[in-house]
């Protein structure tokens, strides 16, 4: 039970919960979900004490009905805890696969799935998002893969998530027929791999309509890769750093 937890962690629940709720709104901003469809996830910073726990959006909730109250906590198997939410407010159908992934990936500290148009139509003809565009070489080190067709409500989408990225540099997978997951470090950064995500795979489509996109040769890949991820940006100031 929720109220059984130390103090502290009953803290980083609630902090979890603000985080994760505020960004499905960023899912609606960049037009990545229609109705009740997706949800982010994020792994409870420091929840290893009592075996893993992480929270994410209830089923069949409107986007304009959620709140952090009403992000449901669940155990790295899946199961909901007595989080103080009503015992009707289910996780959401994709709860399985996010918790295989949390299992699995011990790296992963949020993982997003959106139904957006573009990645879709990737999906529908089961083929990976070439690597013809700087974005997709800094933000996915490559392809876009496609993982394998699962039927939902078991953790067989789970599986297909982390056998496809397992090993690879991509965050995002699509998954055949159904659409993209994306992980990263927190849920922001799998929002944020959600949004690129997108946004690379409407480019590359709209390209194929006016003909061949032509690959980035892979050491040119590589270098990109490098520079974004170890780069690019700001850094912390050694005070921040330190804390």
């Amino acid at each position: 039970m929720l109220a059984e937890l130390p103090l502290e962690l009953q803290d980083a629940v609630q902090a979890t919960r603000e985080r994760v709720s505020a960004l499905h709104a960023e899912l609606v901003r960049y037009q990545l979900v229609i109705w009740t469809a997706g949800n982010v996830s994020e792994r409870v910073p420091g929840s290893e004490s009592v075996g893993g726990l992480f929270v994410i959006k209830p089923s069949g909730v409107s986007y304009d009905e959620l709140s952090p109250a009403s992000m449901v906590v669940c155990t790295l198997d899946g199961a909901k805890i007595a989080d103080g939410t009503s015992e009707r407010l289910t996780p959401s159908s994709d709860t399985a696969a996010h918790a295989y992934v949390y299992r699995h990936m011990d790296e992963v500290g949020g993982v997003v799935h959106t139904h957006s148009t573009y990645a879709c139509a990737w999906a529908a003809r089961r083929e990976p998002v070439p690597c013809v565009l700087t974005m997709a070489a800094d933000e996915f080190g490559g392809d876009i893969p496609i993982g394998p067709f699962a039927i939902i409500g078991d953790d067989s989408i789970g599986r297909g998530i982390v056998e496809t990225l397992r090993g690879s540099r991509s965050r995002a997978v699509i998954m055949a027929n159904h659409g993209p997951f994306t992980i990263g470090k927190d849920a922001r950064d799998a929002v944020k791999a959600a949004v690129m995500c997108e946004d690379v795979a409407r480019s590359v489509h709209i390209a194929r309509q006016l003909g061949d996109p032509v690959p980035i040769e892979q050491h040119h890949v590589d270098a990109l890769f490098e520079r974004y991820q170890n780069v690019y940006g700001q850094k912390p100031d050694e005070q921040e750093a330190a804390r």
